[in-house]
This record gives C-alpha cells, structure tokens and sequence, in this order.
C-alpha cells in the first residue's frame, strides 16, 4: 500500500550504507518504555519475528498478535508500531528493514517483474507467517537464516542475506493471488496521509509549544477531523499523542543523558516541572528520577 509523502521518518532507519541497504535491529523493546514503540513509517520493507513474547503490532488500522516463531512482512510507508503484551523479559523481537533495490535496481526488470507489484499492491499492506502453518516452513528458514547472518556477519553474509531475499519475494510473488487480502477504502487511504502528516508534525516539533489548531493544520484539516483521525489509528486525541511521544522521548532521555529531570522535562516541550512529573507517574507508575534508579 504505497502513500508517497515529502518527508517520511527515514532518518529513525538510516542504513549504515547505501550500498548494501538493509538495517538489523534486536533488543529495541527492552529500552521502550512499557515495551511499547510509537507509530512510524518508513519507505523500505521490514520483517519481523516473535521470539519469546506475544506482540501487538499495529499497521495501518489493524493490531496482529504474534506469537512466539510468527513472522510478519510489512509493506512500505505504511503506519505501524509494536507493544508486547505477554511474556515475562523483553521480546528480543529481531527485525531487518530493508530497501528493494537490495534485490535488484529499481530500473531493472527484476524490480518491475517481481518487487513493483508487491510493493505497489494496495491491498497487501502485509503478511503473517504463523509458526504452525506448515506452509510457510521455507519463508520461517529463510527468514532465520537472514537474522542469523546479519547478527554474526561472517563469511559471504551478505551474498546469503540477498540469496534468501531474493528466494523470499519469489515466494511472494508466487503466491500473491492466494496471499490474504486487506483492501482500503479511499478514505481510509486518505486518513492514513492526515495522521502522517500530523504525526511528522509532532514528532519534529514535540518540544516546542503545539496546539491543536497547528497538528490540525498540517494535514489541512479540521480540529474536530484531526480528533477523529486520530482516534481511528491511535485511540487518543491529537494532545495525548503529543503528550505520549514527549514521555516517550523523555524516558529515553533519562536513561541516556546526564541532564537532570528538569532540563529533560524542559527540552521535551513541558514548561512545568511539577506537571511533566505528574503526567510521567501517571503514565509509567513511578516518578521520572525513578527511570535512573532502577537503571532503565
């Protein structure tokens, strides 16, 4: 389900270089706050497996549950995000986000034949693999092997890397008239752009002060439209999303900076210390000194 934006959260999946584009994350949930990740978005590609917890993850409108051994392939620019809902220690949820052009060049014939028609299908905004369909045993090996040989990077890692993309899209597109479908509706197209835009706005500008009228008006929109966008993909209104990515950003913060809680609450757009305090026991439990004492 391809919706071309001006300006994407890229720069949250900057590959390490150009030349082989494919980026490994593991361990993320670990450092989220509530083992929870806000939404974002990212032209390239990105596959997922459960290890030992149970996911929520939400792309577009709906939340999947992963289970341990699921996998998950998410088409590009599409909204999605991750919370783990089960399991005692953080998922170590491997992910690899990777651009098409790491199979073949998008002016060749082997993007337009096999990649294009994946990557532009709107009604395939991604797929599961559940670990006890017996059909999907080659995509769970392939899959395996890739996180396998981005971790350790030995030997010809990146000639196996490519081999098995390349064998797992031709399994894609194999099985692309049987694969299961979920059309969107123009509106639901068009609700997606706004809460993009609307979100690109926030998290650019989170520490400034925003009110509603500006997210509002970086989709165009009405206040009342932004509202109801926004509780279609997020269920909160447009502030508490503001709200929710400034704790987040915050949290983080207080795990991997020196500034004390003030300037942190300061520099993540709360003017009142007693307020940022109040809001971050509110959501975590715990004051926000807390975060360093427990070494989180």
């Amino acid at each position: 389900m391809s919706v071309l934006l001006g300006r994407d959260l890229r720069e949250q999946i900057s590959h390490e270089s150009n030349v082989f584009p494919i980026t490994y994350f593991e361990g993320e949930l670990a450092d989220l706050p509530g083992r929870a990740g806000p939404l974002h978005w990212h032209p390239d590609f990105e596959i997922a497996r459960a290890d030992s917890g149970t996911l929520d993850y939400q792309v577009g409108q709906k939340h999947l549950f992963l289970y341990p051994g699921d996998i998950l392939f998410v088409n590009g620019n599409l909204l999605h995000g991750v919370r783990q809902v089960a399991g005692t220690e953080a998922d170590p949820l491997p992910i690899i986000v990777f651009s098409g052009t790491l199979i073949a060049p998008e002016t060749g014939a082997i993007y337009h034949k096999y990649i294009a028609p994946i990557a532009d299908c709107p009604s395939l905004p991604f797929v599961v693999f559940r670990r006890q369909d017996d059909r999907y045993e080659e995509v769970r090996r392939l899959v395996d092997e890739i996180f396998a040989c981005l971790k350790g990077q030995t030997g010809c890692y990146e000639m196996v890397v490519q081999r098995n993309l390349n064998r797992l899209f031709e399994f894609l597109f194999c099985h692309l008239d049987t694969l299961p479908r979920f059309p969107a509706t123009r509106v639901q197209l068009r609700t997606q752009v706004r809460v993009q835009k609307m979100l690109d706005y926030i998290y650019r500008h989170y520490a400034d002060p925003i009110t509603l009228d500006e997210i509002a008006g970086a989709a165009s929109i009405s206040r009342s439209e932004a509202s109801r966008c926004f509780q279609e993909y997020l269920g909160c209104s447009p502030t508490g999303a503001l709200i929710r990515y400034r704790l987040q950003t915050a949290h983080r913060l207080l795990r991997t900076s020196s500034l004390t809680v003030q300037e942190i609450g300061f520099a993540c757009g709360f003017r009142s210390a007693n307020y940022f305090t109040r809001q971050f026991r509110k959501t975590y439990g715990y004051a926000p000194g807390h975060v360093r004492t427990l070494g989180k």
